[in-house]
């Protein structure tokens, strides 16, 4: 309520980021966070409120874990709260349903390749089925789902009563442990955009610190390859490389098609090399992982 109280001059991003906190470490976490998001969101006619509500929302989904991502991608919480705000009869203002619409619009794609968290995208496909108009993206929209550098790492109460080892964090710069655990990756949203996008300083800086981001994401990529033997891996270092592989590979479509949009130079210029990068690593991922099938292969076929 303190959050989301309508006397606030602006956003407690403390505030926010505490409650975020007791999500990712308490068992009830989630359900509480989202039971208090609905009280505050259904039928509230002060709309400053709600826009506190939305921003804490979408703060959660960046730093919470899938605990939390299955409560807030379903369907019940998207058509039955989030889509009822912006449905004629409460006749919001623009901003609210701005906002509402790029919420579902960035979780839809962000969500899209996770079979438990497709309530949202089925939603989303309705809507633009129904001729709703989502708002255009920009550069903003290149922020990662998770965001980075979180202060605490989210871990699952049930899952650390056998393992207290800290969860792994996709942004880190060095692969530093030989058995990581699991971890959400972070996902960049769509970047649903036509024409050139002539970008702002505040916007550029943003960019460069996704792409500092894709660069260690890229950098932890290249170290496992390189410490990792084809086929004698630990099942926990192959999760992980997995997940960096799928990651990148998101954050790559959104990189190619800033290429062809950003009309700065450099920053153009920082995309394309930061692109190489991430094709050349994957080469030596397919390549590991043509090694890798082939050895257990060979194993099954020993009676390994």
């Amino acid at each position: 309520e303190k959050a989301t109280d309508g006397s606030l001059q602006s956003e407690d991003w403390t505030l926010n980021m505490e409650i975020c906190d007791i999500i990712n470490e308490t068992e009830e976490g989630p359900k509480d966070a989202i039971r208090a998001l609905k009280k505050r969101l259904n039928g509230n006619k002060n709309y400053r409120e709600v826009m506190l509500a939305l921003t804490v929302l979408e703060t959660c989904v960046k730093n919470c874990g899938h605990r939390f991502h299955v409560l807030v991608a379903n369907r019940d919480f998207i058509d039955g709260v989030l889509v009822k705000i912006i449905s004629p009869k409460n006749n919001p203002p623009t901003i609210v349903q701005d906002k509402v619409l790029a919420l579902i619009q960035a979780w839809a794609d962000a969500f899209r390749s996770s079979p438990d968290l497709t309530g949202v995208v089925h939603i989303y496909e309705e809507l633009k089925r129904k001729g709703i108009e989502f708002p255009m993206a920009d550069l903003d929209a290149l922020s990662p789902i998770h965001t980075p550098q979180r202060s605490v790492p989210e871990v699952d109460p049930a899952a650390n009563m056998h393992n207290s080892q800290p969860q792994q964090r996709m942004s880190t710069s060095s692969y530093s442990s030989p058995s990581p655990t699991a971890y959400s990756a972070p996902q960049a949203p769509a970047l649903n955009v036509t024409g050139p996008i002539t970008a702002n300083s505040e916007q550029i800086a943003r960019l460069r610190s996704e792409l500092d981001i894709v660069r260690g994401n890229t950098k932890v990529m290249s170290e496992m390859l390189t410490e990792m033997v084809p086929g004698q891996e630990d099942s926990s270092d192959l999760e992980l490389l997995q997940e960096l592989n799928r990651t990148c590979r998101a954050m790559q479509q959104r990189i190619v098609e800033l290429i062809s949009r950003v009309s700065n130079e450099e920053v153009t210029e920082e995309l394309l090399h930061v692109n190489d990068d991430l094709n050349n690593v994957f080469l030596r991922y397919e390549r590991f992982e043509r090694y890798r099938s082939g050895r257990s292969t060979q194993n099954a076929s020993n009676g390994v």
